[in-house]
């Protein structure tokens, strides 16, 4: 990529990277140098790709993957769309906003037509959001929103590294280990056939309290933007990964601890998922040294929550803080519909109705009639996929 956009304009928009994406030989250079790590791999468990698509770079990974696509064809493709805070800044005119609009619905369209799994990732505001009582964020600094999302995919991919438990291996020290087709297969194959799910976490994770054999589910906080806060969803589907977790004293919780609080958990709730997947470990999150300084003063060295601080102390970094414990959730549930149907809306008005204002704007970037109306009917396919005409079961079996 280096070198192949020298223009002066932004490189804010889809069409934007026109010329980058129809530059064969450079695709072909991107295909070959994932290629050697592929051919490396005895087997492959899938393809999991990082990318910020609140600007061009949503097109070069929409023609990167329709090639993985080809190329690979039944390889899971999992695909965390990270945006900064600062990509959400207000538009200035009528027309940046209805670019802004056409290019978060053609970005959706068609990152979500070549992965098995899409996980936006990124808030407004995360100094704003419910994880700002243990962390001090601050919007402007990429180091730290990158940190958060880091730890957030690192922690919701844990299953994929943990070993499988044979009849003679040791389960102490794992449950629930899954590959990236099983999760897949967990969260898109099963109840709504809906793709696109929300990421929660709790940074920290809580401890386990004596006495109390309910994990707080509560902790979890989303960091996917635009969804609903409602989780009462029968129809929900989720994959729990829980790993470092402490229990009162400030000793390292066993497996079967963390499994049965937050089984209790589950059973606690007034509106169960209709499947849920739960993985443990008892490794933390390891902090090291170039993790910015973001948790508040009264974390302790390994995640724990002090009741004893100094109010008012500097933010704490890797120096003070070792490990935190962790949860992060994948979750396919009604929440993430109003995601998917502004977008959807957006393009049907800006894009594909007469006389709209953006038809210009999508021609511009390359797009046709046909494939305009494709795009909208594929968003809406994504709709409806929340409304079944014959409906659905809400059975856990």
């Amino acid at each position: 990529m280096y070198g192949s956009w020298t223009d002066f304009d932004k490189f804010d928009n889809f069409g934007t990277a026109r010329e980058v994406v129809s530059e064969w030989s450079l695709m072909e250079e991107m295909n070959e140098k994932l290629r050697f790590f592929v051919e490396e791999c005895d087997h492959i468990q899938g393809i999991q790709f990082i990318v910020d698509d609140s600007g061009g770079f949503s097109s070069i990974a929409a023609t990167y993957l329709e090639n993985i696509a080809d190329d690979y064809t039944n390889t899971p493709v999992l695909l965390y769309c990270v945006r900064d805070p600062v990509t959400h800044g207000s538009s200035r005119n009528q027309r940046d906003t209805i670019t802004r609009s056409l290019h978060d619905a053609v970005s959706l369209s068609k990152l979500s037509s070549f992965c098995s799994l899409m996980v936006p990732i990124g808030l407004p505001s995360l100094s704003q959001s419910s994880l700002s009582p243990f962390l001090s964020i601050q919007d402007a600094k990429p180091f730290h929103s990158s940190a958060i999302s880091a730890a957030a995919i690192h922690s919701v991919t844990v299953p994929f590294r943990l070993q499988n438990a044979g009849p003679a291996s040791n389960i102490a020290h794992s449950s629930g280990n899954i590959d990236m087709r099983e999760l897949v297969h967990i969260i898109s194959d099963q109840g709504r056939q809906n793709m696109v799910t929300a990421l929660d976490v709790a940074m920290p994770a809580p401890s386990l309290k004596d006495g109390n054999d309910l994990w707080n589910m509560k902790s979890l906080r989303t960091l996917t933007p635009e969804i609903s806060d409602e989780e009462e969803d029968p129809y929900s589907v989720e994959s729990l990964v829980v790993h470092g977790v402490l229990r009162a004293g400030g000793h390292r919780a066993s497996i079967s601890q963390v499994k049965d609080s937050v089984y209790s958990a589950y059973e606690g709730r007034a509106t169960k998922p209709k499947f849920s997947h739960l993985s443990v470990s008892p490794c933390p999150l390891p902090i090291p040294l170039p993790f910015p300084s973001i948790f508040r003063s009264h974390i302790g060295q390994h995640g724990e929550i002090l009741s004893n601080h100094a109010e008012g102390t500097q933010p704490k970094g890797s120096l003070d803080v070792e490990s935190i414990p962790m949860a992060a959730r994948l979750r396919s549930s009604n929440a993430v519909l109003p995601f998917i149907e502004r977008r959807s809306l957006s393009l049907q008005k800006f894009g594909v109705a007469r006389g709209s204002l953006g038809t210009q704007i999508l021609r511009d970037w390359g797009f046709g009639r046909e494939e305009m109306e494709d795009m909208s009917e594929h968003l809406s396919k994504m709709v409806r996929a929340f409304h079944p005409e014959g409906g659905l079961t809400s059975d856990s079996d």
